[in-house]
């Protein structure tokens, strides 16, 4: 994304807070409308093309979304209104007419229903909508339509809103990577807020499918650029993303060298996709929040995927809004980071769940047991309090997790992973459902794999801007990545590190990962905090020789007995 268009992006969210629309949520909920609007206008503009060279009114892709009479609801025939005529025509009109294409445009309804338009104030509608008129949406690839919303979506990193906040990108990126998404895999977030886990998925599966993909650091590419000045790799007045290909890899490369920790991510168009609906029917996405829902609607159009299956509902409730096909479908690959806390209703529980906890935290991981396909993976973020509380509905939830599935990885976290808005300390865990599981229990004989992160990418105690400062040179996941895939290339049947209880060398490095059988976890009860099974280093034995050492201690104990026995004489002499 290049400078002129993010000056553009900045100049809105400044027009819109200067306006009054100072809630992040609000705003990008607010543009996601507009966005979607132009975007639904350039499309009918390419859709009125294809038609008048087939000498058509339909095409490929059905009817005109503004048929004759509608007309005036398109983008570009009420863009030139102003004041109150143009706010309370697009309120009152534009949205009703969204909102009213159940039958043609169900999802287009869908996003549209219950739509308010918060932009009260008509001198500001006018604005916002004169920036984004002047960006030509069509003639931009997917990847920069992508990071347009990416860039606003890094103003929620400013906020925790109602518990709303991103998950990390260096963390997402660790999780797909564990799980390691294919094209015709069935991908699942039960609570997906903005769709980070969505988005990075189809990346990730579209960088497989790219004969040429790019690799940037999860800084982004202005870091890049910065550091590899810095590094005299490039010349001031260069911009990295106007040199080419191999060039730039090149350059990353170099950088890599001078930062062995930087963790990089994978992004490709995905030419080699055979059949880009199997793509966009493979995403479900669930929000119990419609402004997330929309979000995550947008986010996913702007990276080319139109057909997502994204819904608002409560993936816990029994009324939660879950149809029957919901409830029984199973997915390959699950990721997610829900709401850790809330105590939901007993009689609002989904009954099929396998845990009878109030607790959101256990329900939601519930969720993903049930929901996970024979053979399917699952990586989900919990607090650390799951992975030991003591609760008879933690036991027996990790007990079935431990014996019904195959869990390969528990992910202990840093505690500032959410700061500055939350500093609760939390874990990965990544679990796969066996293929023939058939209702018979695991077998007692299997391993567990523990890896400490200390270091993630960034600095755990600064805050700087709304977030915290890079430190690409202490971060630990390009060594848990390596070491996973090591774990993978052995079927998950030899995990890297020692085993739990090993007695370390004295002055032994301190481990980063061990492991822990089925049987050791279960004589402690299920606990599954990495800390409970980590390796001890032992102390070095002194070198004196042991004789001459109780040689001083007598003499010093000669001295001390000379001395009482001087201080009672004196004490004599006195009485």
């Amino acid at each position: 994304m290049n400078q002129e268009l993010r000056r553009k992006l900045d100049r809105i969210t400044d027009i819109l807070w200067a306006g009054g629309v100072t809630n992040p949520v609000t705003y990008i909920e607010q543009l996601s409308y507009l966005i979607y609007l132009k975007l639904l206008d350039e499309e009918e503009s390419n859709r009125e093309l294809k038609a008048r060279l087939l000498g058509k009114t339909k095409n490929g892709n059905g009817q005109l979304l503004f048929p004759q009479q509608a007309e005036r609801f398109r983008w570009s025939k009420w863009r030139f209104m102003s004041g109150v005529e143009l706010r309370d025509f697009l309120r009152d009109e534009v949205f009703r007419y969204m909102g009213s294409l159940v039958k043609e445009e169900p999802q287009i309804a869908e996003y549209f229903r219950d739509a308010v338009l918060e932009i009260t104030d008509p001198n500001v509608l006018k604005q916002v909508i004169d920036e984004l008129d002047s960006i030509e949406f069509n003639k931009l690839g997917t990847d920069v339509k992508g990071d347009i919303f990416e860039y606003l979506l890094t103003h929620l990193g400013q906020s925790a809103l109602n518990g709303q906040f991103r998950t990390p990108r260096q963390i997402r990126t660790m999780m797909v990577e564990m799980v390691d998404p294919d094209l015709g895999d069935t991908i699942y977030d039960p609570a997906c807020g903005t769709g980070g886990f969505l988005i990075d998925t189809i990346e990730y599966i579209l960088a497989k499918y790219s004969t040429e993909p790019t690799e940037d650091p999860i800084y982004g590419a202005e870091w890049l650029e910065r550091k590899a000045k810095e590094l005299g790799l490039l010349d001031k007045e260069e911009d990295i993303d106007k040199i080419d290909h191999k060039r730039r890899a090149e350059i990353l490369g170099k950088v890599k060298e001078a930062i062995p920790t930087l963790q990089t991510n994978r992004k490709g168009p995905g030419e080699k996709i055979p059949n880009w609906g199997v793509l966009e029917r493979s995403i479900y996405g669930i929000d119990v929040s419609r402004q997330m829902m929309r979000i995550a609607m947008m986010n996913l159009v702007l990276h080319g995927i139109r057909k997502a299956n994204v819904k608002r509902a409560n993936t816990l409730s029994e009324m939660g809004g879950l149809s029957e096909d919901d409830l029984t479908r199973r997915y390959k690959v699950i990721l997610s980071n829900p709401p850790f806390a809330g105590v939901l209703p007993k009689e609002s529980i989904r009954k099929d769940l396998p845990t009878h906890s109030k607790k959101s935290e256990l329900l939601f991981l519930g969720v993903m047991m049930e929901a996970l396909a024979p053979g399917g993976r699952c990586a989900v973020i919990v607090p650390e309090g799951l992975l030991f509380g003591s609760t008879s509905a933690h036991v027996e939830l990790r007990r079935k997790l431990v014996e019904d599935f195959e869990l390969l990885a528990v992910v202990s976290l840093p505690a500032g992973v959410f700061k500055p808005y939350a500093g609760v300390k939390t874990g990965v865990l990544v679990f796969r459902k066996p293929e023939n599981s058939g209702g018979k229990k695991k077998k007692k004989s299997g391993k567990v794999w523990f890896y400490e992160v200390r270091a993630d990418g960034f600095d755990p105690d600064k805050i700087s801007g709304g977030g915290r400062p890079e430190t690409p040179e202490r971060n630990d996941i390009p060594d848990l990545l390596v070491k996973w895939k090591e774990y993978k290339k052995s079927g998950f049947k030899k995990p890297p590190g020692v085993e739990a209880g090993t007695l370390l060398e004295p002055e032994s490095d301190e481990p980063r990962c061990w492991w822990a059988s089925i049987k050791a976890i279960e004589g402690n009860g299920y606990n599954l905090a990495a800390g409970r099974y980590k390796p001890q280093i032992a102390e070095r034995a002194p070198d004196e020789d042991p004789a001459e050492l109780i040689k001083e201690v007598l003499a010093i104990e000669k001295e001390i007995a000379k001395g009482l026995e001087k201080l009672l004489k004196e004490v004599e002499a006195v009485e």
